[in-house]
């Protein structure tokens, strides 16, 4: 008869971590417990950015597939681990490769802006890469007349074309976690809560970005509350964030914006929460799900995230 372990996760990960050189890399939209562990917590910018530098021979990626891959893609030479293989985004599923090659080609002469939340194999085919921090920066930084192909998130698309006035052609993909926030329970908190800001990530749909007191990204949300003197926030976004705004802003108050299905409580992304601290345990100690990136795609990949990351280092000089 089997005896079940009780395996301490925490002190295991920690010694496993040592032991062989890695680290682990977390998305704000992971739960407390991971982001506590984690090596860095960060929004997509600053873990591309951490994956690019850093001294392990083991990157452990709480987060999703599309994550994992880029960090593989800036640090080939590294073991890129993924505790889920099946974390995956449903933004990143709305944009096929072989149909956006169709999209592409019925709209030639356009430099090709793809959000981080991609695909290895779109990534390839992209001319830029940016993230929420920096979407409308990027665009701004190309000549005003540059026509532009943007993919594949049609909020943050039409966000960023409200804001530039560009001429952008933005394919018709969304993350299901944005679109799910029902605008009438955010009025009806903030109708019960007078003195609360509406923080709103630019993937929302049109119509809560119009209540918004600010539009940001993840970054940029828990800035915002850090920065604001309001004690209460209404906080449309993934709400592992909120997690972290708690951290730093102990004495303020942060409420989740419910989804339309309010039976389901707040709107949670279900590939993010597919990580656990018992898989990344049996990740570490296995080395296993690895994630590969074929070579040729990731050499096509690399130079249009390498891209974005030049144009946000000028940015901030």
């Amino acid at each position: 008869m089997s005896v079940a372990k009780n395996i301490d996760y925490v002190a295991g990960i920690k010694r496993m971590k040592a032991k062989k050189n890695a680290i682990i890399l977390a998305h704000y939209y992971q739960t407390g417990d991971i982001q506590d562990i984690a090596d860095f917590v960060g929004d997509s910018l600053a873990l591309s950015q951490k994956a690019a530098s850093n001294n392990a021979d083991i990157i452990l990626f709480a987060g999703v597939k599309f994550m994992a891959e880029t960090a593989k893609i800036l640090a080939p030479s590294k073991k890129v681990l993924l505790p889920d293989i099946n974390a995956g985004c449903s933004l990143a599923d709305s944009c096929k490769a072989s149909d956006f090659l169709n999209f592409i080609n019925e709209n030639p002469g356009r430099t090709i802006i793809s959000y981080v939340n991609t695909t290895a194999e779109i990534k390839a085919l992209s001319d830029i890469i940016c993230t929420s921090s920096n979407a409308v920066q990027i665009i701004e930084s190309l000549p005003a007349d540059e026509k532009i192909i943007f993919a594949p998130d049609r909020n943050l698309g039409n966000y960023v074309l409200n804001i530039t006035g560009r001429d952008i052609i933005i394919w018709p993909g969304s993350c299901h976690v944005h679109e799910e926030f029902s605008l009438e329970a955010i009025l009806k908190i903030k109708k019960e809560n007078s003195n609360a800001k509406i923080i709103v990530h630019p993937e929302c749909e049109l119509p809560v970005r119009m209540v918004a007191d600010f539009i940001g990204s993840t970054s940029a949300l828990l800035k915002f509350t850090e920065k604001e003197n309001s004690n209460v926030y209404i906080v449309a976004t993934e709400p592992g964030i909120i997690h972290q705004m708690k951290k730093i802003n102990p004495h303020k108050t942060f409420i989740p914006a419910p989804p339309v299905d309010s039976t389901c409580g707040c709107s949670e992304c279900n590939f993010m929460k597919l990580i656990t601290m018992k898989k990344i345990y049996y990740c570490l100690k296995n080395e296993t799900p690895e994630i590969l990136v074929e070579r040729e795609t990731l050499e096509k990949a690399q130079k249009p995230i390498l891209k974005m990351m030049e144009i946000s280092e000028k940015l901030e000089l």
